[in-house]
């Protein structure tokens, strides 16, 4: 039985994955942090993760500003980590690089099976696409509680066009302070926020008369949440090193 310690428990995600991991025969949460130290029945919660048990993975569903915290625990307690918080600084991108030097750390733009699997349908459409005079462009919708824009996914899906593509085009997010027609290798990509839309992502190629397009939709949080206990039981005796979903899918 895996143990786990989840980092964010009393967040919307926390309440997710512990429902998960509560029908989950291979992985057990033995303790949650939250800062204000918020108890939920089934197992302690505690301020912070100094005070947890031993466990074997971390799963953080957290904020930005408790990542530089984890990261340290993770590294001096070699506990593997997977990191499911978004809108990370540059900064705090290059300490999970560094601090997977150290223990083992997963960091997905996005912890979705399905959209896992649709970055590597964009990566080989998108060289046989842009070859045909296809444009690039994603949209994504989100909730309107969203902070971050462009999201992480969006981010993560024109990631994996551009480095089919050579890593040779420009991402655009605002058009309107030019006013000229659209260069070739550019992605345009735009972000919607309104209501409680969980996420959607479409990523269009645009021809000479013809249109396709690749899209997601999340109905539910729990693909993000499933997707994330998967992660911790694959990370969870793991090596030094920088995991992705892309890993756990293989």
């Amino acid at each position: 039985m895996i143990k786990a310690i989840l980092h964010g428990c009393s967040g919307r995600m926390g309440h997710i994955i512990t429902e998960i991991c509560e029908k989950d025969e291979n992985i057990e949460i033995v303790a949650g942090v939250d800062a204000f130290g918020s108890a939920y029945a089934g197992y302690p919660v505690f301020r912070t993760l100094d005070e947890c048990p031993e466990a074997d993975v971390i799963i953080d569903f957290s904020n930005s500003t408790a990542i530089d915290g984890l990261l340290e625990y993770s590294v001096r307690k070699e506990i593997p980590a997977v990191v499911c918080t978004t809108g990370l600084s540059e900064e705090q991108l290059t300490a999970l690089d560094k601090a997977s030097e150290k223990t083992a750390i997963l960091k997905s733009a996005n912890m979705s099976v399905g959209i896992n699997l649709l970055e590597a349908l964009i990566a080989e459409a998108a060289p046989k696409l842009a070859a045909a005079g296809f444009d690039v462009e994603i949209v994504e919708k989100h909730h309107n509680q969203k902070v971050d824009a462009p999201s992480g996914t969006a981010l993560a899906l024109a990631d994996a066009a551009n480095a089919a593509l050579g890593g040779e085009y420009e991402y655009v997010y605002d058009r309107t302070v030019r006013r000229m027609k659209r260069p070739v290798k550019e992605i345009g990509i735009s972000a919607v926020r309104g209501g409680s839309i969980v996420g959607d992502h479409d990523v269009i190629f645009a021809g000479q008369d013809e249109v396709i397009t690749f899209s997601h939709r999340a109905y539910s949080r729990a693909v993000f949440g499933k997707g994330a206990v998967e992660a911790a039981k694959f990370l969870a005796g793991k090596e030094s090193g920088f995991y992705t979903m892309s890993d756990v899918l293989k």
